[in-house]
């Protein structure tokens, strides 16, 4: 069964979670499918996955293995590349773990696909802080961090690290994929910026983010040394790189 959507979702030891995510997303009217990216879990969910690709979502499930954790921007870049191999016209990222309510995915495809919008961003800041069980010192690092990218940069996107987000494939054809930098959350802006100057159109939707209540975070005060460091960098390119324009097909 083909679909026009895919949701791609990077795993490492999510046993607890990958299954009931699945079903969740595979229960929602559209038909979407599912690519996950399994960088060699040891917990056994990348077995999970397949049981359920051999069973009842043979058509709609799919799965990269990868050797071990080769970071989250490399697995969403491999996953973009396969995307956009098998013709999706939406691209999503999406958690594992239920931070992201995958309720909220039609309202993502609604904004690119009814309402225009080339990138939509499940966004925790755009109506004030819409985040439940999170410690508060990781929601204001969090909220700051976005801040500080909106003074650096000038971008305008509240939630500037989301990890929730649909693409039109056009997007990611025209961003160059082989030259994104960060591998860790800082990948999340430098997608966004790089979307933004490019020209495409953005929406921030607003969302619930809920902390995992199963399994491990991955995040670590590297993953946001890497973010805060690298804005800099984007700062600088946005002065002075030359970025590919949105097709005017797209117009």
């Amino acid at each position: 069964m083909q679909s026009d959507s895919v949701i791609i979702i990077p795993t490492y030891n999510e046993k607890e979670n990958i299954e009931n995510i699945i079903r969740a997303v595979m229960a929602l009217e559209h038909g979407f499918h599912v690519l996950v990216i399994e960088d060699g879990s040891p917990d056994g969910t990348a077995d999970i996955v397949k049981r359920l690709m051999a069973g009842e979502f043979k058509d709609r499930l799919f799965i990269i293995e990868r050797s071990g954790k080769l970071g989250l921007g490399t697995a969403y870049i491999t996953g973009f590349k396969w995307a956009i191999e098998h013709k999706y016209d939406y691209i999503f990222e999406m958690d594992a773990d239920f931070s992201h309510n995958p309720n909220d995915v039609p309202r993502l495809l609604s904004a690119c696909k009814d309402e225009g919008y080339d990138v939509a961003i499940g966004s925790r800041y755009v109506s004030g802080v819409n985040v439940v069980n999170w410690p508060i010192g990781r929601v204001l690092m969090s909220y700051f961090a976005s801040k500080y990218v909106r003074l650096v940069t000038g971008f305008k996107v509240h939630d500037t690290t989301a990890g929730f987000k649909c693409y039109r494939r056009e997007v990611l054809e025209t961003i160059p994929l082989d030259e994104v930098r960060f591998k860790g959350y800082g990948f999340q802006i430098e997608m966004k910026y790089t979307a933004y100057k490019c020209g495409f159109k953005i929406k921030e939707v607003p969302v619930i983010f809920v902390n995992r209540e199963l399994g491990t975070s991955k995040m670590s005060g590297g993953i946001f040394g890497e973010a805060a460091f690298g804005v800099m960098r984007l700062r600088w390119d946005g002065w002075f790189r030359k970025y590919p324009q949105r097709p005017s097909k797209s117009n």
